[in-house]
């Protein structure tokens, strides 16, 4: 990495570019862009999919190279980044790989390690040991064990795996582990790529705390936007090849921006009065943050936005609207004694009408064999589950691969679910893929090429089609970018039918849900109240410790 001598003199810039250019092919990802990363801060990298968020953290990790321009690091400075291949540590201990994200002081640990064992240590080996002591004092290295035993053991990982091969976990407890090894030993800058990805909302809230009080910088790219909105002081948006700072959370960014945008299409708005509307949201806005439970000392953000900084987004935003064909009668759905492998204990519910539902279990196949249940794919089961006669179902599930093992285009895939002719009609068809996005060419692309993304909104564009009065969702969040989770967020909260939701999006589950029903191996937890309010009811928390 190149050094930018302007920039040595600017102690609050840990890290920046100049001039940055990335082009693959005839695409171009970013066109000169400058931008700076100050001490004290957190930014929330976003953009659409394909706009360039992973690539930029991977530049300014130094694991590619521009095509042009530099980034710069102020000088004695360390950068720390959540490793993405979970499999990079095999060959190491758990506890041995946390140090690891402190690679000086690893390094020194190492070197004296090896120098005790020799069998010929000599005078020279001891002034070399004694100057390695040194720094490792003055790097804290002789707590550093116990530092890093202390961050596993917060983030979940047991003491008794710590000596454990990093080979012998699964894949949610290494992430764990590489997530505590990016935290340790409190880096300068901190680097993180979708950090919450399969992490409990326990954990994540730990390391919302953690993040929230971090004095440092971060820089991290997410598509939480309940985690964006509690730890980021600055969103940082990709659009058009450019990176662009806004003062606030998520939420300030999206909803400031789609303000901008309507009022862009109010041409005959007198400038004095969209002005004050801007203000007021400002004022609103700012009030809130105030009385949250995020806001902090360490979050000023509120007295710095600005007016000046609110635009219009050139997002595409997919039109998302569930419609139904009837409204259902008072008998939805009764369990009764249902049992399965994954628990212990037979489970019993009825949903009444107007209930969403939000399915939660520690384990999730517990909550994806039970919707493969209700829906008739899975019989391996005893007890039993009626649906109501006026019940039409919809069902978005956690693995899709078998909707899309056929080489069909968009438009035959979509049409294999029609209803009568007017349905199987192409210009039909277009219109509901055209909302998810697929318009002109897209919608002649085969099926079994697409992303996880396409995939879900597909389904997405089957489940519009179906005009069901119950919707099931196991995990629908999963590789959508956060235009589409905002839209379908809005789209389920306004649904006038019933719905089970299975999420790992704290916003989409607190947002959405009036009832939460939480399966573990040994017993059910069924309460009529919303999201936020289960996970923090002290009574709810007893009984929790005891289905697991």
């Amino acid at each position: 990495m190149s050094l930018n001598i302007n920039l040595l003199f600017l102690p609050s810039i840990m890290i920046s570019t100049s001039n940055l250019s990335v082009q693959f092919g005839k695409r171009v990802l970013f066109d000169e862009v400058n931008i700076v990363f100050k001490k004290g801060n957190c930014y929330g990298i976003i953009g659409a999919n394909g706009s360039g968020k992973s690539t930029f953290l991977k530049i300014l990790s130094g694991k590619i190279n521009p095509n042009s321009g530099s980034v710069f690091i102020e000088p004695g400075k360390r950068l720390s980044v959540l490793e993405q291949n979970h499999n990079a540590y095999d060959d190491f201990q758990v506890l041995q790989s946390t140090l690891m994200g402190n690679k000086e002081l690893y390094e020194i640990k190492k070197e004296m390690d090896d120098l005790y064992s020799k069998s010929d240590f000599n005078d020279s080996d001891g002034v070399r040991v004694g100057e390695l002591q040194n720094k490792f004092e003055e790097m804290d290295g002789w707590n550093a064990e116990s530092d890093a035993a202390s961050l596993l053991s917060q983030l979940g990982v047991n003491e008794n795996l710590h000596q454990n091969q990093m080979s012998e976990l699964d894949g949610k407890t290494k992430l764990r582990v590489l997530i505590a090894q990016s935290l340790f030993g409190n880096p300068d800058i901190l680097i993180m790529d979708e950090p919450t990805n399969e992490l409990d909302f326990e954990t994540i809230k730990w390391l919302e705390n953690f993040l929230i009080n971090y004095e440092n910088t971060v820089i991290v790219v997410s598509h939480d936007r309940h985690f964006l909105d509690t730890v980021c002081t600055h969103i940082s948006d990709i659009d058009f090849g450019k990176i662009t700072h806004y003062t606030g959370n998520y939420s300030f960014w999206y909803e400031s921006s789609q303000l901008a945008l309507k009022q862009r299409a109010q041409q005959n708005k007198k400038s004095e009065e969209k002005k004050k509307e801007l203000e007021d949201f400002i004022a609103r806005f700012s009030a809130n943050v105030a009385k949250s439970k995020q806001a902090t000392s360490r979050k000023k953000m509120i007295d710095k936005l600005n007016i000046e900084e609110i635009k219009p987004s050139s997002r595409r935003y997919p039109g998302i609207i569930f419609e139904m064909d009837r409204e259902s009668g008072d008998q939805i759905l009764n369990v009764n004694q249902l049992l399965f492998d994954e628990i212990s204990k037979p489970i019993d519910f009825t949903l009444n009408k107007g209930n969403k539902v939000v399915l939660y279990s520690k384990d999730s196949k517990i909550s994806s064999k039970f919707y493969e249940i209700i829906n008739g794919i899975d019989n391996n089961y005893s007890g039993e589950f009626q649906w109501g006669s006026t019940i039409s179902k919809s069902y978005l599930p956690l693995n899709n691969d078998s909707y899309f093992n056929k080489n069909i285009n968009l438009i035959d895939w979509l049409r294999q679910w029609a209803n009568n002719d007017e349905e199987r009609e192409e210009v039909f068809i277009r219109g509901f893929l055209g909302k998810m996005i697929f318009s002109g060419e897209e919608a002649l692309k085969s099926c079994n090429i697409l992303s996880g993304g396409e995939k879900v909104r597909c389904i997405l564009s089957k489940m519009m089609m179906e005009r069901s009065n119950f919707l099931m969702l196991d995990e629908p969040t999963n590789h959508l970018d956060l235009e589409t989770i905002q839209t379908l967020n809005n789209s389920l909260i306004k649904f006038k039918g019933n719905l089970i939701l299975t999420t790992h999006d704290y916003k989409f589950a607190n947002s959405v849900g009036n009832r939460v029903i939480e399966i573990g191996s040994n017993g059910i937890i069924d309460k009529l109240m919303t999201f936020e309010d289960y996970l923090s009811d002290n009574k709810v928390k007893l009984q929790r410790a005891e289905i697991y």
